[in-house]
């Protein structure tokens, strides 16, 4: 096995990252070792870089999506064997263990944040799925949430109700659109108007303009005589208002599962909460997910890696050139490196 190499964190605020040796992780009971082939960058990996504003333990390794091919397997593992390719959730910002994280070339992923991939999806369109697929469950099904049914393949029978994804393009909405559709969902989003073709295509039955003057109005009109399942917003502050009057005038679920911190108080009968997206790693959301749903529906093609991948370049060296990309603004993609 050749030797691990990360991109190193050397301490709180530090910039660049610098890529030198890492230990090569041994994996142990429920757990697998990945050789990565690909990495996505995450808008909180260069936030963790720039603000420190996480209790992390230095020098570390940051970074969350993987893809690539076991190379072993911890003690009683037998859903995945040595060449497996596989995508994960990298824990490692939960556990606080360097070998959790994404950015090096040998990853340790859990076996209940871990999937399978078919051969005709490649390591670069699978990397971009795992933080924005778990944060968009813990939202959606977790009992501290939405605590919505889980998905299925094929798809649970249509239950009637209506949930607000806002920020539909993202890539927490774009696995949220799914996600919620696979389990019986009727999804109403948001997004610009170049993405409406986009988020339609993921399943969403209505789209509206989020810069529109008149969004509050249309999504009133829009959930109308429909019974709301809850709101997820993937955006923040900018449409915590315009949320929180939509769910607290319809009728249904009044709970906004929220991807941002700093959410105000809402309203009586409105409950607003936070997400934290590896929670599912400790109950039986992660396996649901990872092991029960995702692979079958990929390999049935149901469920489509989303965003699409922007390739930023080859190796660890250009972690911190992706990290910095996203400062310029990112559309209905997420960037990626290979390894």
């Amino acid at each position: 096995m050749s030797s691990n190499r990360a991109a190193w964190l050397p301490s709180a605020k530090a910039h660049p990252f610098e890529v030198r040796d890492a230990p090569m992780p041994i994996p142990i009971d429920n757990e697998i070792l990945v050789r990565n082939h690909a990495v996505a960058i995450n808008p909180v990996d260069g936030s963790l870089q720039a603000f420190a504003w996480y209790p992390l333990h230095y020098p570390t390794i940051l970074g969350q999506d993987v893809a690539g091919e076991v190379v072993s397997v911890g003690p009683k593992v037998t859903r995945f064997k040595q060449g497996d390719r596989v995508l994960g959730h990298a824990v490692g910002m939960a556990t606080r263990r360097n070998q959790d994280c994404a950015f090096q070339a040998y990853t340790i992923l859990q076996t209940n944040m871990a999937s399978h991939i078919p051969d005709s999806i490649s390591f670069e369109r699978a990397a971009v799925l795992p933080l924005g697929l778990s944060t968009a469950s813990c939202a959606l099904f977790q009992d501290t949430h939405l605590h919505l049914q889980f998905p299925t393949e094929p798809a649970q029978k249509p239950t009637g109700k209506t949930l607000l994804v806002w920020g539909g393009a993202s890539s927490v909405g774009s696995n949220a659109i799914q996600l919620a559709v696979a389990a019986g969902y009727e999804v109403i989003t948001t997004a610009s108007p170049k993405n409406f073709e986009h988020v339609k295509k993921l399943g969403a039955s209505e789209v509206f303009d989020y810069n529109s003057p008149s969004i509050t109005e249309d999504l009133m009109t829009a959930f109308d005589g429909k019974t709301m399942a809850g709101a997820l917003d993937c955006i923040g502050e900018a449409a915590w208002k315009i949320i929180l009057d939509v769910v607290s005038q319809s009728r249904g679920n009044k709970f906004i599962a929220t991807a941002k911190r700093g959410a105000p108080d809402p309203p009586e009968g409105v409950t607003m909460k936070h997400i934290f997206g590896t929670t599912l790693k400790d109950n039986e959301v992660g396996k649901a997910i990872y092991e029960d749903f995702l692979p079958k529906a990929l390999q049935a093609g149901s469920f489509v890696p989303a965003p699409e991948p922007l390739i930023i370049g080859h190796g660890l060296e250009n972690i911190q050139l992706a990290v910095d990309r996203y400062s310029k603004g990112v559309s209905a993609r997420k960037l990626v490196v290979t390894l």
